[in-house]
């Protein structure tokens, strides 16, 4: 399966690529956040491909999403062509009026998941707006990574993360990481594609 992983940056060439060939179109879209549902459902429609997403932390305009017509992640397990795909929403709270949690909070947002992977056959994609701690994270408050996913990603071992939040243009990010569980950890920032 093809996946094409955007977050944070709009790119305007992603659609023109996607229309003339000169990026193989991939069978599923999935958004990691801080994204205009507008560009979502465009480049989905461009790529004719379904939209799978989780909301980042800027991203309270709930309405637009529900219109959007896209599929949420947010605490759900969904099969794409046999392909498990899970997320969780948000970034860690640093201010109100955003998409955010307490790193209590996400602990039981993760632990409900990871019940429903063992009764739904597990997780191979996991999808968030935020990374994990120490992988691909900052040391600021509002860039701080959890915990809970450290956990999450040792006990149900998808394949795959993918991750937006931490911008690539900050210039000290990495596109990949190793996880030791085994996970391919990617920063989707911009667009990513890969197979899984």
């Amino acid at each position: 399966m093809r996946i094409l992983a955007i977050a944070d940056e709009e790119d305007s060439l992603l659609s023109a690529r996607l229309a003339s060939g000169r990026l193989e179109s991939p069978n599923v879209v999935v958004s990691c956040g801080d994204l205009h549902p507008g560009y979502l459902d465009y480049i989905a429609t461009t790529a004719n491909a379904r939209l799978l997403y989780v909301r980042g932390n800027h991203d309270t305009d709930e309405q637009g999403y529900l219109d959007m017509g896209g599929t949420p992640l947010d605490g759900h397990i969904v099969q794409v062509h046999g392909i498990n795909f899970a997320g969780l929403d948000g970034s860690y709270a640093y201010r109100e009026g955003i998409v955010g949690y307490t790193e209590g909070e996400m602990w039981r947002k993760a632990l409900m998941l990871a019940a429903k992977a063992v009764v739904q056959g597990g997780i191979d994609v996991l999808v968030t707006h935020t990374p994990p701690r120490g992988y691909g994270d900052l040391d600021d408050r509002p860039h701080r990574g959890f915990e809970c996913f450290n956990w999450l990603l040792n006990t149900v071992q998808p394949k795959l993360m993918l991750h937006g939040h931490t911008h690539l243009s900050y210039g000290i990010i990495s596109r990949e990481l190793e996880h030791p569980s085994g996970t391919r950890i990617v920063n989707a920032g911009g667009f990513w594609t890969g197979e899984i």
